[in-house]
C-alpha cells in the first residue's frame, strides 16, 4: 500500500493565532494554533508580529524562525481531524505486528 502524505504547500497568517493552510492534496482550512501560545517555544508569539512571520519549511513544516517550527502532518491531522493511521496507513500493520 503506497502512502501519498500530504505536503504544506501554502501559510498565511490570520487573527488570534490561526492559520490558513493548503495542502498538496488539495486540503486547505483554518487552523487555530491560540492553545500553544505563550508556551514554551511559543513564548516567542507573545510578540504578536512574530506569529505573522510565518513560513513554509524546505520539508513542509511550518516555521517561525530557526528553533520554532510545528511539523505539517501534526497540522494537517489538526486540519482535518483525521488520525496518524488514516493517513499513514502503514502505521495499521505496525500496530497488528
Amino acid at each position: 500500500m503506497e502512502e501519498n502524505i500530504p505536503i504544506l504547500k501554502e501559510v498565511k497568517p490570520l487573527e488570534n493565532f490561526c492559520l490558513h493552510v493548503k495542502f498538496s492534496d488539495g486540503t486547505e482550512g483554518k487552523v487555530d494554533l491560540s492553545e500553544f501560545a505563550g508556551k514554551g517555544v511559543f513564548a516567542l508569539w507573545d510578540e504578536y508580529s512574530q506569529f505573522e512571520i510565518v513560513t513554509v519549511g524546505s520539508s513542509g513544516e511550518v516555521v517561525w524562525n530557526e528553533d520554532v517550527d510545528m511539523d505539517g502532518l501534526g497540522i494537517y491531522l489538526k486540519l482535518t481531524g483525521k488520525k496518524p493511521e488514516d493517513v499513514l496507513p502503514k502505521l495499521n500493520e505496525l500496530f497488528r505486528a
